[in-house]
């Protein structure tokens, strides 16, 4: 008789085919019950009593495989400890699922980039170990078309587990608008109760992202099908629960739990900003969760089910302590055998820090003060140099033999996935004051709505003096340049990387640049440059950007809820 695993693929294989509901067996995670054996138990199950269901969530692992540095805001510090490795990530999801069968697994998005072993490999080294670690359910995130649409499909397509997303469309041309490019919806049957789950990624990806990652695909903002498909969940499906796995950023899934069109959604399952919610921000119509980045957090939300009902609901947010946690050995021998082509050149050492690096202060941090350096050291006739408000990359703060902090070549991939060509330009006074203010405002706009994903933008040979928040177009209170005010009618030249698929007069989003032209140089190559040069390096920020009405240590852009990052 067919095993019930064999059934469970079976049924996955079906939810990747269906434009309607993937079923899951209650019992599918019972290892050696055969499908009769499982039919008799769900039928024993009395429905009257109280069932609790889990549902288990990792987000923004950015494909980091093996324990690495995490930081902590503790006691108003930094502290540092190992996080992490999709081993340690894999046995503590046995685990979870063994003290309880009736649970779900999820991953929300940006599984495909951040990597060398990505870069390397497209993404396919990745595809057997997320079917390894026997995900239930999948939602693509922004950064998942950074090898292209075709190739995002291919990758996605050879994963296990079903794919949902509700917003993300064929491109057919001239506009127009095709079929879905995933399922827009599944359902879990659990314990006499259906979970509908809808799943929404960013519709700025176009402009988050280098615009021809994307192409061929147009995003919607999830008001437009929110509203109708939580109608189909609820009196079409009748399912009793909707939950909506997103990947918006915090500030975005929050703005979306006070909007009409969010009503019957009970949660919301977040993913982009990399923030640490360990309780849930309660909003209008529905609660918000998001369990932070890079494999160091498993988010657990329990629901208690009575006669198809959710009555209860709890939510935790699960540290993986490498260190405490013994590895899974299948894991752990799959991916020692991808990374074992590329494992010299991802471990060679390119130079050394003498001080942590990490990138998760919103304001200025090291990693990109790091980037900065080495750009102005390559091209110090530049007057300004800017780097993107990227928010991936774990940190980098276990010194070796030498007493430093060794930079390999994979962290520079950590640190940029992408290789971009170092790209100049000149731009007035005046449109770097507008821009600024634009740029600040995606960060800290009031309406959260209106935040766009990623951290202020970082730069040298500038100084900038801002309120956070203050009104839109009034957040800079001074900028200058070379220790001299900045002057609206001059001409400067700036330095940032090259945007696949943007136009000819944009840099760094900054429209309407003058004399745009590639350099010889990547990303890569001037870091490389640099710490041969300069090693060790100890790239304390500067001070450049200073924030005058919140600390410089600032953590989150989040603001008006009870939430704290730590």
């Amino acid at each position: 008789m067919e095993s019930n695993n064999n059934r469970r693929n079976f049924l996955k294989s079906v939810g990747t085919l269906s434009l309607g509901a993937a079923i899951i067996s209650p019992l599918s995670a019972i290892a050696n019950t055969n499908e009769t054996e499982g039919i008799k138990l769900d039928a024993a199950i009395d429905q009257s009593k109280p069932q609790t269901i889990s549902i288990l969530q990792t987000t923004d692992v950015h494909c980091q495989i093996h324990p690495h540095d995490e930081l902590f805001w503790e006691n108003g510090k930094a502290v540092f400890r190992k996080t992490g490795g999709y081993a340690y990530m894999a046995t503590m999801l046995k685990k979870l699922k063994k003290n309880n069968p009736n649970t779900y697994i999820i991953d929300t998005g940006d599984m495909f980039q951040g990597s060398e072993l990505s870069v390397e490999t497209t993404g396919e080294a990745f595809v057997p170990i997320l079917n390894a670690l026997d995900y239930d359910l999948y939602l693509p995130g922004n950064w998942e078309v950074i090898y292209g649409k075709k190739r995002m499909q291919t990758l996605l397509g050879s994963l296990d587990a079903p794919k949902i997303c509700t917003n993300m469309y064929h491109d057919l041309g001239d506009g127009k608008r095709g079929e879905l490019i995933f399922q827009p919806y599944t359902i879990w049957n659990i314990a006499g109760a259906k979970i509908g789950f809808l799943g929404y990624t960013d519709p700025l990806v176009p402009l988050r992202q280098s615009p021809n990652y994307s192409k061929g695909i147009i995003y919607t903002n999830p008001e437009e099908n929110l509203a109708h498909y939580v109608d189909v969940l609820k009196n079409q499906e009748q399912c009793s629960y909707v939950i909506m796995i997103a990947h918006l950023g915090l500030s975005q899934q929050i703005a979306l739990a006070n909007h009409p069109e969010c009503e019957g959604v009970n949660y919301i399952l977040g993913g982009d900003t990399h923030e640490r919610v360990r309780k849930p921000i309660i909003c209008k119509y529905s609660k918000v969760v998001e369990p932070g980045a890079f494999g160091s957090f498993i988010g657990k939300l329990d629901l208690t089910v009575v006669n198809g009902k959710v009555i209860d609901d709890s939510y935790e947010l699960l540290e993986v302590d490498s260190p405490e946690i013994k590895p899974d050995a299948a894991i752990e021998k799959l991916l020692i055998e991808k990374e074992s082509v590329y494992q010299e050149q991802i471990n060679q050492v390119i130079g050394y820090s003498t001080i942590p690096l990490y990138r998760y202060f919103v304001v200025e941090n090291p990693i990109d003060t790091m980037i900065l350096n080495a750009l102005n050291w390559k091209f110090p006739e530049i007057d300004i140099n800017l780097s993107n408000g990227f928010r991936f990359c774990p940190p980098k703060t276990t010194p070796d033999r030498t007493g430093n902090i060794p930079i390999t070549n994979g962290f520079i991939f950590d640190m940029l996935p992408v290789d971009s060509t170092v790209r100049t330009a000149k731009v007035s006074g005046k449109q770097l004051k507008n821009w600024l203010e634009k740029e600040l405002n995606n960060v800290f706009a009031e309406d959260a709505s209106k935040r766009f994903g990623g951290w202020v933008v970082k730069f040298k040979g500038m100084e900038v003096q801002f309120n956070a928040f203050a009104e839109m177009g009034k957040r800079v209170q001074s900028i200058t340049v070379k220790n001299t005010p900045i002057d609206p009618e001059k001409m400067y030249s700036i330095m940032a990387c090259e945007r696949d698929g943007d136009p000819v007069d944009m840099l760094c989003r900054m429209k309407g640049v003058m004399d745009a032209k590639n350099t010889n140089a990547t990303l890569h190559s001037v870091m490389k440059e640099y710490l041969k040069q300069n090693s060790p390096v100890t790239p304390t920020p500067q001070k450049n950007a200073i924030i005058l009405d919140a600390p410089e240590t600032l953590l989150t852009q989040v603001t008006g809820v009870d939430y704290t990052f730590r």
